[in-house]
C-alpha cells in the first residue's frame, strides 16, 4: 500500500470530523540531494470541517502528529496540514 492511501485510512479513524483530501507534493523537491520525488516523502492533508463547530486547531495537529508517528520513522519528511 502506498504512503497516501496508509495515512487516509490512519486519518479517517482518527478524523471523522473532516472531510480529507491528501496530496503528495514529492515532484517539487526532485534533485534536491538526489531525491527523485517517487517516494511519497512530502505530503500536504487538507481538512474541512463536516460540521459547524469549533475546533482546536492545535489538538488535531498533534493528533495527526501521532497518529502518523510510523510514518515519519520509515520516510515520511515532510508534512503539511490545512484546516478550514
Amino acid at each position: 500500500m502506498k504512503r497516501k492511501e496508509r495515512i487516509k485510512n490512519l486519518l479517517d479513524n482518527q478524523l471523522n470530523d473532516f472531510t480529507m483530501k491528501i496530496v503528495d507534493n514529492s515532484y517539487k523537491h526532485i534533485g534536491h540531494f538526489n531525491f527523485n520525488g517517487k517516494d511519497e516523502t512530502h505530503i500536504e492533508i487538507h481538512l474541512k470541517k463536516k460540521f459547524d463547530h469549533k475546533i482546536d486547531r492545535l489538538k488535531v495537529h498533534k493528533k495527526i502528529n501521532e497518529t502518523l508517528k510510523l510514518e515519519f520513522e520509515n520516510g515520511l519528511h515532510s508534512l503539511e496540514v490545512k484546516i478550514k
